[in-house]
């Protein structure tokens, strides 16, 4: 079984700025091929390390999520964060294409690299990465985000295994990837010239900090979307699947 491969193309006039190809083990998603050669101080795991982090230093010298993002920001640190940008993403599955700011491609760039960094707080967002889905709306991350967190309540109640239909889980997790993006804004401030890289952190993080007090709320505003399980019929199709 080969790699899950996604590029992502940065262009600005026509022009070429950077290729970014992104290779991940196809079974426990995290990136693989990373350039771990010359890294920098910023990268260490006692940098700005995150107040909830697990890890150790002798056995984690790097941050994950700093290591994963080292090569990375160095191509972008002479874009400014609202130059136009015309991005394109090429997966197995599709390739999409926008004309959208640098801060903006550069944020769904940084949710895939964290999400497969390796760090045990983004890990929870592996299943949206390995189905990534560039540049989605707000609308369209809470729902992602809410079927993934239960569909794998689904896995964990047929292992026998404690579930958490009610979504409490998923705020927590919310809550320390908030932590995990202000650490990280904080090393790359350090670490950039231009603005576009921290920008695109703080991007990310708004809707990381605002969605454990409004995903019900949001997800209440796309229920009518599944007035079909509220009718006869769907009752019928269930009394049916059980005789």
């Amino acid at each position: 079984m080969g790699t899950i491969d996604i590029q992502y193309r940065f262009c600005q006039n026509e022009t070429l700025l950077h290729e970014i190809d992104i290779h991940l083990d196809p079974v426990n998603l995290d990136r693989v091929g990373i350039d771990t050669s010359a890294l920098p101080d910023w990268t260490h795991l006692e940098n700005e390390q995150c107040v909830h982090c697990p890890l150790m230093k002798d056995a984690h010298p790097h941050c994950p999520v700093a290591l994963g993002l080292a090569e990375m920001i160095q191509n972008f640190d002479g874009i400014v964060s609202f130059d136009e940008i015309d991005l394109e993403v090429i997966t197995e599955e599709r390739r999409v294409t926008q004309h959208t700011t640098a801060q903006r491609a550069i944020s769904s760039l940084l949710g895939l690299l964290m999400a497969t960094s390796g760090c045990p707080h983004t890990a929870f967002f592996k299943p949206m990465a390995r189905f990534h889905l560039p540049l989605a709306s707000e609308e369209n991350t809470i729902y992602r985000a809410a079927s993934m967190y239960l569909l794998a309540q689904f896995f964990l109640k047929k292992e026998g295994l404690t579930s958490d239909p009610g979504l409490h889980g998923l705020r927590k997790i919310y809550e320390n990837m908030h932590i995990v993006n202000r650490h990280i804004a904080k090393r790359l401030k350090s670490a950039t010239v231009t603005d576009s890289s921290v920008n695109a952190i703080v991007l990310l993080d708004s809707f990381t900090n605002t969605l454990p007090y409004v995903i019900e709320d949001h997800l209440d505003e796309i229920s009518y979307l599944f007035s079909a399980y509220h009718t006869e019929n769907y009752q019928q199709l269930l009394q049916e699947s059980e005789d």
